[in-house]
């Protein structure tokens, strides 16, 4: 068998993940990002008319999504404007994840100038004058969605030490075999970054995976990379919330908030 050159490979109703999909946490689970981006292409591809982008995708990874052959099914609700689109993500007969998603049918118009908007208003320095790669303490090496699929390059901060951070990340290879990705499957494959980016806890200590993804787009991403400007608030209850600002190279297009499971790892003793 040959080096997996896709994140995804399509066969007829079924979706076969490779090894470039796999997490940090365990080899068997995929990374968030990818499966993720999946249910992006998913819900961008229930309407086959122009002009529609997607605005939301609100995820619930409800199990580890396993780096095995998966299937999806969707509703999709249309109206004038807007188009709902219901997802599940299934490992043969068992839901792994679940999704909602909102397409909505552009106009666009001239606005005014000078309008106030976020801040920054772009994510500096930019891909092209950033070197360093992301190196989150802890996590494990190998060929992964993180340290293989996804190219990255930290624009601000140090992983080597807790706290917020920024990061630019751009897909190495395709996500799905013999098929374009789109802006927004960058998009929401980046997003799933924010809390490795943005650390808090050690993770040789501690484990902080996210039980879901909300991403936010007001405006489809420009070019390959995107830009994550991340925190995260951790509490002692076991629970904490990353939120990411996104960007691309012309500035924001949205944001991304995670929900995170926060452990203690047990003692191998």
């Amino acid at each position: 068998m040959g080096e997996a050159t896709a994140v995804f490979t399509r066969d007829g109703e079924t979706w076969l993940p490779s090894v470039l999909s796999r997490g940090p946490w365990d080899e068997r689970a995929q990374h968030g990002g990818a499966p993720g981006a999946l249910l992006a292409h998913v819900a961008e591809s229930a309407v086959d008319e122009p002009g529609w982008q997607l605005s939301r995708l609100s995820i619930e990874l409800i199990k580890p999504v396993p780096v095995a052959p998966l299937t999806t099914r969707s509703d999709v609700h249309p109206a004038r404007s807007t188009t709902r689109v219901t997802l599940k993500l299934l490992a043969g007969d068992v839901l792994v994840a679940r999704a909602h998603a909102l397409l909505v049918r552009g106009q666009p118009f001239e606005l005014p100038a000078g309008l106030p908007g976020w801040e920054p208003a772009q994510l500096l320095p930019g891909p092209d004058d950033c070197t360093q790669r992301l190196l989150i303490p802890g996590m494990p090496t190998g060929v992964s969605f993180y340290q293989t699929a996804m190219e990255h390059r930290m624009a601000r901060g140090n992983t080597a030490e807790p706290g917020p951070a920024a990061a630019w990340f751009r897909l190495a290879v395709p996500l799905i075999e013999g098929q374009s990705t789109s802006a927004a499957m960058r998009a929401v494959a980046a997003a799933d970054f924010g809390n490795g980016l943005s650390w808090v806890l050690p993770a040789d200590r501690y484990l902080f995976s996210n039980a879901d993804l909300n991403v936010h787009l007001h405006r489809p991403p420009v070019g390959e990379w995107i830009g994550l400007s991340s925190a995260t608030q951790p509490d002692g209850s076991g629970v904490g919330t990353t939120l990411s600002h996104l960007y691309d190279a012309g500035g924001p297009i949205g944001v991304a908030i995670q929900t995170l499971v926060m452990r203690e790892r047990r003692d191998p003793s």
